[in-house]
C-alpha cells in the first residue's frame, strides 16, 4: 500500500482516547449500541455455526495446544468467543465499548477460560509474545490507523502463532459497475451514521426491510433457476435470516468510521506486521486471511 494513501487513512476522525488516538469514540460508541439492540442470542444454532464457519474455515485449530490462551480483539457480543472456547484453553475477549463487553461477559457468563479487558488493540493488558493465537474479525477497519492496530496483535502473539483476520473489502474482485453502487450507498451511510441512535437504528431497518430482504429472496430464487448470483447485490444474503439482515443493515448504514482495503493491501499489512504464510478465504466473506507470527 502507498504510504501517502496510508497516511490519509490515519488521519481520519479519532476522537482521542488512552490508547494513543487510535479509536474513534463515535464508532465505539456506535456499536455499543448496536450489539445492544441485536445482541445475536435471537441467531438460530444453526445459522450462528454457519456464520462461524464461514470466518474461521482457514483457521488451524488442530495446531494448537490443548490449552491454548488467545485472544479475540472487538469480542462485541460474544458471538465468535461462545465457539472458539470450547476448543481452547483460556480465550481473552477485548473490547473498547463497556457496553459491548458486558453484553459478551452476560453471554459467555459462566464458561471457563473467558477473561474480560475492556481495552482497543493499542493497550491491550496482554504481553507481547504471550499469545498462542489472536483473531480479530469485522474490527480493525473501524480504528483510524488499521495497520497500526494490526501490528500491535502480532506482537502479542509467540513465534509461529496464527492470527485470523477479517477486514472489508475494496470490491477489488468485483465489476466497475459493482464498486460505482457501492459508492452511491457510501454517501447514504454517511448520513445514517451521524443521526442519533433510535433514527439510525429505524432507518437501517427499514433498508434492510425494503433493499435487504427483496434482493435476497430475488437472489435465492434466480440461483434455485440454476442462474449465478455471485454479482447480484447483496446475494451473500441469500440464505440468511431477517435477523441477520437488521444486523448488519444497522453495522453497515450505522458506522461512523468504515475503511475498506484490496487483498493485495491486506496482505502487505500483514506481512509488514511481521506475519506469514499468508493465506485467503476464497469465497464471501472478503476478505478473511489468516497469518502466523514470523520466527
Amino acid at each position: 500500500m502507498p504510504r501517502r494513501r496510508e497516511r490519509r487513512r490515519t488521519a481520519a476522525s479519532s476522537g482521542g482516547g488512552r490508547d494513543g488516538g487510535n479509536v474513534d469514540r463515535a464508532t465505539v460508541e456506535g456499536f455499543g449500541d448496536e450489539w445492544a439492540a441485536y445482541d445475536q442470542t435471537a441467531l438460530s444454532r444453526a445459522e450462528h455455526r454457519w456464520m462461524f464457519d464461514s470466518y474461521f474455515e482457514i483457521f488451524p485449530f488442530e495446531t494448537l495446544p490443548a490449552d491454548a490462551e488467545g485472544f479475540d480483539l472487538g469480542c462485541g457480543s460474544g458471538r465468535w468467543a461462545d465457539l472458539v472456547l470450547s476448543r481452547v484453553g483460556k480465550l481473552h475477549c477485548i473490547d473498547p465499548s463497556k457496553q459491548a463487553l458486558d453484553i459478551s461477559r452476560r453471554r459467555l457468563a459462566g464458561r471457563a477460560g473467558a477473561i474480560f479487558h475492556l481495552a482497543s488493540a493499542n493497550d491491550m493488558p496482554l504481553l507481547d509474545g504471550s499469545q498462542d493465537f489472536g483473531y480479530s474479525l469485522g474490527v480493525l477497519h473501524h480504528v483510524p490507523d488499521t495497520r497500526r492496530a494490526l501490528e500491535q496483535c502480532a506482537r502479542k502473539l509467540k513465534p509461529g502463532a496464527p492470527f485470523l483476520l477479517y477486514l472489508y473489502y475494496r470490491f477489488d474482485n468485483r465489476p466497475r459497475w459493482f464498486r460505482q453502487l457501492w459508492a452511491g450507498t457510501d454517501l447514504l451511510r454517511k448520513g445514517i451514521s451521524r443521526t442519533p441512535f433510535p433514527l439510525r437504528k429505524s432507518l437501517a431497518g427499514a433498508i434492510a426491510l425494503m433493499v435487504y430482504w427483496p434482493l435476497a429472496r430475488i437472489a435465492k430464487s434466480a440461483e434455485r433457476r440454476g442462474r449465478n448470483v455471485r454479482n447480484f447485490p447483496l446475494s451473500t444474503y441469500r440464505d440468511t435470516s431477517f435477523y441477520t439482515m437488521r444486523t448488519d443493515a444497522l453495522d453497515r448504514f450505522g458506522t461512523r468510521l468504515e475503511q475498506r482495503f484490496t487483498r493485495v493491501e491486506i496482505e502487505r499489512m500483514m506481512t509488514a506486521a511481521g506475519l506469514v504464510d499468508i493465506h485467503f478465504r476464497e469465497d464471501v466473506p472478503y476478505w478473511v486471511a489468516c497469518g502466523r507470527r514470523a520466527a
